[in-house]
């Protein structure tokens, strides 16, 4: 397998035969990395950690090591990536803790652009783009096909929603609801659904309008949430996206940002 001279691998390492390991990499004793996974320079790997296939950790990214909890004691918690992710420069991924259910965990196909901190317990989806400098807390859950902007911070235990937006800069400290256009400028607020990523995805035109009159019956109707919720059952045709976004914000424990 092709490891760089300067690379440091532990025996107990398991490594693919066809995985990368470039010049100057650490890799822990029980770290595991998959098929065709690159690991190009410098790149830090620590604790329980599994990789999978096809990825590719650029330079200065830092994978698996100990949360910054102060309530973390060195429990033998996990890290897990999935396959075909893009994690770029300077990238911190944090392993979980005994208080959030010893796992963080990247799905499929994600994109974590330079200088993005996941924390520890945080759960990210598959098919999302993280930009850079963007700071999820602990125990944050990204949901499938999300978008988090560039620089914004996401308060520990919210959740985004799947095929959701979060403009640059944003300051997130309860629930995104999933296909809307997020974006804070003194608080944060929703701006309709995320029309463009929705295009882009290949949903239908009725199913688009129709997230766009339910985002807005919650947002400019003068109704509060329980009121909304009613209309949108009553005046729109059902859908597995209107049933998603009605079950997400019943469920939603630290509120929703509106």
């Amino acid at each position: 397998m092709p490891i760089h001279p300067t690379a440091i691998v532990h025996p107990g390492a398991q490594i693919a035969e066809s995985a990368e390991i470039g010049p100057y990499c650490i890799v822990g004793p029980e770290v595991s990395v998959g098929a065709r996974t690159r690991l190009m320079a410098h790149v830090f790997t620590d604790g329980r950690l599994e990789i999978g296939e096809d990825n590719t950790f650029f330079p200065y990214s830092t994978v698996g090591v100990a949360s910054q909890d102060l309530k973390y004691h060195g429990e033998p918690s996990e890290t897990r990536i999935g396959d075909r992710n893009q994690i770029r420069e300077f990238v911190t991924i944090h392993r979980g803790t005994e208080g959030g259910g010893m796992l963080t965990s990247i799905g499929d196909d994600n994109l974590l652009m330079a200088y993005v901190h996941v924390a520890h317990d945080t759960r990210v989806g598959s098919h999302a783009v993280i930009s850079h400098a963007a700071t999820l807390g602990g125990h944050v859950a990204v949901e499938d096909w999300a978008i988090v902007g560039a620089s914004s911070g996401v308060h520990q235990f919210c959740r985004i929603g799947r095929h959701a937006f979060i403009g640059g800069y944003s300051v997130i400290t309860q629930d995104v609801l999933p296909f809307s256009n997020t974006v804070s400028e003194r608080e944060a607020k929703v701006f309709g659904a995320n029309v463009t990523g929705l295009k882009r995805r290949g949903f239908a035109p009725a199913t688009i309008d129709a997230l766009h009159k339910a985002f807005r019956l919650l947002t400019h109707s003068n109704l509060n949430t329980t009121q909304a919720l009613d209309r949108i059952a009553a005046d729109l045709e059902p859908s597995p996206e209107l049933t998603e976004l009605i079950e997400f914000i019943r469920s939603a424990q630290r509120g929703f940002i509106k």
